[in-house]
């Protein structure tokens, strides 16, 4: 599954840990409604966090599909892979997922399942409009052990499909996300001495020393390892897998109270740039 805009369709994960699961890799659409708590004091990290999904901003190449003679492929996706668009599962090899099934709908709609281990962890449904210039989402990301992450995006088309193809097929740019529920907006974080702390409703967390060793990312499936160092005013966590770094994500409360985030998609370069505003 696509892991380039979900907090990304990352739900939580891109929140929290900043990591790049499947998606989607932001979380933006409408801010919520509730009212924040009082704006942190500047430097004042710790505390409960929502990210304004309206601040988002994406700084990424075109996500980039093709669906046609009964095959689907992500080809943008790190790593990009194939399937057959049979809605039957077949196997993979992505961090959060081990098989995929992609079903053709109609010619404007598919729906995308991933499972990992037997336990699907991911379903998302795509529809193209009528003009086949919008492409619109919907997830349920259930990829860690706590409450799903949910949300909508929609994106603009920017590349047009190969003839013959089906409407998702060709290049799209990330536009908006909507609706994201509190799991793949809201995480805490708490620093103490040296120790960084980060959780979220999701049921990802971990626990670093700032300047230390690696540590695992507890509720990730992929086998995320995180590590925390201070620079300035500025905390930065840097994830690996497999001893690779994936992607880093810097946190700086500015003077105006609200957390201001920058996630970096080491694979393929992608950036993120959003904001958040203190709850407790």
């Amino acid at each position: 599954m696509r892991k380039t805009i979900m907090a990304a369709m990352a739900a939580a994960s891109l929140i929290a840990i900043s990591g790049c699961k499947q998606q989607t890799s932001a979380n933006e659409g409408n801010a919520s409604t509730e009212a924040p708590a009082a704006p942190a004091s500047a430097g004042d990290i710790n505390g409960t966090w929502k990210a304004d999904i309206s601040s988002v901003q994406f700084e990424t190449k075109p996500d980039e599909m093709l669906l046609q003679n009964g095959t689907f492929s992500c080809k943008s996706c790190t790593p990009a892979y194939t399937v057959p668009a049979d809605g039957a599962f077949h196997p993979v090899s992505l961090p959060y997922a081990d098989s995929d099934a992609v079903k053709v709908v109609d010619d404007h709609t598919i729906v995308e399942t991933a499972k990992k281990g037997g336990k699907q962890v991911n379903e998302a449904t795509f529809t193209v409009s009528a003009d086949g210039n919008t492409l619109t989402g919907k997830f349920n990301d259930t990829s860690a052990p706590g409450a799903a992450a949910t949300g909508e995006f929609t994106e603009t088309r920017v590349g047009a499909a190969p003839a013959g193809a089906h409407a998702i097929s060709g290049q799209w740019k990330p536009a908006k996300l909507s609706n994201f529920n509190d799991a793949a907006l809201t995480f805490t974080l708490e620093v103490a001495g040296d120790t960084y702390k980060s959780s979220s409703p999701d049921g990802t967390s971990f626990e670093a020393k700032i300047g230390g060793p690696d540590v695992p990312v507890k509720g990730d499936i992929a086998n995320t390892m995180v590590s925390v160092t201070k620079e300035g005013n500025a905390y930065k966590t840097t994830r690996k897998r497999d001893g690779k770094v994936v992607g880093t994500t810097t946190f700086t409360v500015g003077d105006d109270g609200r957390l201001h985030a920058e996630s970096k998609n080491e694979m393929n370069g992608a950036v993120t740039k959003w904001t958040a505003d203190k709850q407790s």
